[in-house]
C-alpha cells in the first residue's frame, strides 16, 4: 500500500496473488480487480478523506459480550438499567458505569461508540465477525484484524512477532498465511518459554540441527510441491531471530516498577494490559488481550461488577501511560466484545445476547477524544442515533491504522476479498 493511499500499480496487484492465485483467477478475475482497484471510486474518496495516526493497534477483548447498560451506555432509573448508578467523566455531559471511575478519568481521552448493530448472537459467529469484519462461510477463512496490520503495517524482517495474543488465541491468519497469525502468551507475568537453546545444545549444535531440518524441508519440498514449507519456513526463521533479539525482554513485565505494575492491578489482564503497553513501545504493531467472563447469563451484576474491579485500573492505566509516554497517538486502542446483552433482566438476574444495540470504546491513533458517538433510547433497546454496522466499523478501525479499507487480496479460493466488507469509515470519529 502506497503511504499516501493512491492506487495501487500493477506491482501492488501481483502482490495480492500468487502463481496459483493467477491461475485460478485467469484474465478475466485479473481484468476485474484491477478495475475494482483503480476505477472503484471508493478507493478514490478515501484517498482524499480521513486518514489514521496509528501505527500499531491494543485490543482489549471482552470475551462472551459485555453489557452496554453496565458499561459504557447506562440507563439509570430505567426497568431495564439494573443497580448500577452512571457517574460523570472527563467528558462533558458523558456518563459511564459507576465501577469504571478511573476510565472515566480518562474519558478525555475516549471516544464512546453506543450505536453498533449486527445480527450475529451466536458466540463462535460474533467472535468471528468481530475480529475479520465478515461473517463466517464454509469457503473462505478471512484474516483477523490483528492479521491485517500483521501484513499491512508489520516488517517482516522485525525480530518479534507483529501479532500478540495475551491470555487467549485470538482468530488466525486466514488466507494471509500463518506468519501473520498471534503468537500466544497465555501467562503475562512470565517470558515466552522454550527461548534458549535445549540442555546440552550450544550454538554449534543448534545451527547444525537448523541446517538438517533445512535439508529435510527442502527435500520433501522438491517431491510433494507442498507450499506449506515456505511458511513453515518463515516461522522457524522468525523464532529464531526472536531467541536471539535484545528486544525479547520487552515481554519481562518484571523489568517495570512495583507502583507500575501495582497501578495496573493485580489480575493476569491488567498484566496483559502492561505486557501491551511493552510490546507497542518494542514496535508490536498488534497486540490483543483477552478478558474473559462476560457470558452472563446468570447473577450479571456481581459478575460485572467483579470484571469491572480487572478492567477499570488495567485499561485506565494502559491509557494513561500511552499517553504520557507520547505513544497514544500512534496507538489505536480498541474496547470491544462480540456483542452486547439484553436490556431485559432474566430471572436468573442475568442478561443474555443481544447483537441489535451495544458499545465499543475507541482512543488513540488520531480518533476524537472526549464523545460519545450515537446513542440507543431510554431503555437501551435500540440505536435511535447513528447506527453503525461491523463492516463501517471496521473501516474506521483499517483507516485510523493507515489501511485503506477497499484494498484487495485474493483468497485461498481465488476471491478478492477487501481489508473490509465494503464498509466506510466514520469520518466524525477522527481528528
Amino acid at each position: 500500500m502506497s503511504p499516501d493511499h493512491t492506487c495501487p500499480g500493477p506491482t501492488d496487484l501481483w502482490g495480492a496473488m500468487d502463481r496459483r492465485g493467477f491461475i485460478r483467477v485467469g484474465m478475466g478475475g485479473l481484468f476485474s480487480l484491477m478495475l475494482a482497484q483503480w476505477l472503484d471510486p471508493t478507493r478514490q474518496a478515501h484517498a482524499q478523506g480521513v486518514r489514521g495516526k496509528a501505527k500499531a493497534c491494543i485490543l482489549l477483548w471482552m470475551n462472551g459480550g459485555p453489557s452496554h447498560l453496565d458499561t459504557f451506555d447506562p440507563k439509570p432509573g430505567a426497568l431495564t438499567g439494573g443497580p448500577f448508578k452512571a457517574i460523570d467523566t472527563s467528558a462533558p455531559g458523558v456518563q459511564i458505569c459507576e465501577h469504571l471511575p478511573q476510565v472515566a478519568e480518562q474519558a478525555r481521552h475516549l471516544a464512546l461508540i453506543r450505536s453498533l448493530t449486527s445480527r450475529e448472537g451466536n458466540h463462535e459467529r460474533a467472535q468471528y465477525l468481530l475480529h475479520t469484519g465478515y461473517a463466517p462461510t464454509a469457503s473462505v477463512k478471512h484474516p483477523s484484524l490483528g492479521a491485517w496490520v500483521s501484513k499491512e503495517l508489520g516488517d517482516p524482517q522485525f525480530e518479534l512477532p507483529n501479532f500478540v495474543s495475551v491470555r487467549g488465541p485470538s482468530i488466525g491468519a486466514g488466507f494471509l498465511g500463518v506468519a501473520h497469525g498471534p503468537f500466544v502468551v497465555q501467562n503475562p507475568s512470565q517470558p515466552p518459554q522454550n527461548v534458549a537453546y535445549a540442555q546440552n545444545v550450544n550454538q554449534t549444535r543448534f545451527s547444525q540441527r537448523l541446517r538438517a531440518l533445512g535439508f529435510l524441508e527442502k527435500q520433501f519440498a522438491q517431491e510433494t510441491g507442498d507450499e506449506k514449507v515456505k511458511e513453515r519456513d518463515d516461522v522457524y526463521t522468525k523464532a529464531i531471530k526472536m531467541m536471539h533479539s535484545p528486544r525479547l525482554k520487552a515481554f519481562d513485565i518484571r523489568e517495570e516498577p512495583e507502583a507500575v505494575r501495582q497501578a495496573y492491578g493485580d489480575s493476569d489482564f491488567g498484566r496483559g494490559c502492561l505486557l501491551a503497553r511493552r510490546l507497542v513501545e518494542a514496535g508490536v504493531k498488534f497486540v490483543e488481550v483477552v478478558l474473559d467472563g462476560w457470558d452472563t447469563h446468570q447473577d450479571n451484576f456481581t459478575r460485572t461488577q467483579n470484571l469491572c474491579k480487572q478492567l477499570d485500573p488495567a485499561m485506565a492505566t494502559l491509557i494513561k501511560e500511552l499517553h504520557e509516554r507520547d505513544l497514544l497517538n500512534s496507538t489505536l486502542v480498541v474496547w470491544m466484545g462480540e456483542f452486547g446483552r439484553t436490556p431485559r433482566i432474566n430471572p436468573n438476574e442475568g442478561r443474555d445476547h443481544y447483537p441489535q444495540a451495544w458499545s465499543a470504546v475507541l482512543a488513540g491513533g488520531g480518533i476524537r477524544g472526549g464523545i460519545a458517538y450515537g446513542a440507543t433510547n431510554s431503555d437501551g433497546s435500540q440505536v435511535v442515533e447513528k447506527p453503525l454496522t461491523v463492516p463501517d466499523y471496521f473501516a474506521t478501525l483499517a483507516t485510523a491504522l493507515g489501511m485503506d479499507p477497499k484494498k484487495v487480496y485474493i483468497s485461498n479460493v481465488g476471491r478478492p476479498i477487501a481489508i473490509t466488507d465494503k464498509g466506510t469509515p466514520v469520518a466524525e470519529l477522527f481528528v
